[in-house]
């Protein structure tokens, strides 16, 4: 089994690559070649696999997570989707941008951090979210 780290993967067209810890070339993974949720990967996500050439070169099969120093599978976090940007009229008016409760906004903050840093503990994510609620009223994304 070698160890990587998914590099991209395009859920649309199924295919993606994985690093090799070892910093070997990138390997090329195609969703037939998952042992786990095709929805778990992500960028960054800790993975292990065999390696057999393809017909195009190095090809990743049987990939499966990784496990951690306990001897068990890291819980992969879901990804980040970055959403776009709200369109802005030729004035600058954000009219089409959509304002959240604060309720709404603190849980989706909340799963953002518990997906991008998942060692934060409660007293942290509610620090962080305390400062974002803030940030996010003055900016207008959030009420209430």
């Amino acid at each position: 089994m070698v160890a990587g780290r998914v590099v991209r993967f395009d859920g649309v067209r199924g295919y993606g690559f994985i690093a090799p810890q070892d910093g070997e070339e990138d390997v090329f993974l195609h969703v037939n070649d998952l042992r786990i949720p095709e929805h778990y990967l992500h960028p960054g996500l800790a993975v292990e696999f065999d390696v057999e050439e393809g017909d195009r070169g190095l090809k990743a099969t049987s990939v499966r997570l990784a496990d951690g120093a306990d001897g068990k599978p890291h819980n992969p976090a879901a990804p980040v989707v970055a959403a776009a940007p709200p369109a802005r009229q030729a004035d600058g008016d954000d009219s089409l941008c959509d304002v959240l409760a604060a309720d709404e906004y603190l849980q989706e903050v909340t799963e953002v951090l518990l997906t991008a840093a998942p060692s934060l503990t409660g007293e942290q994510i509610l620090q962080v979210r305390g400062g974002l609620l803030q940030f996010g009223k003055n900016h207008g994304w959030a009420e209430g």
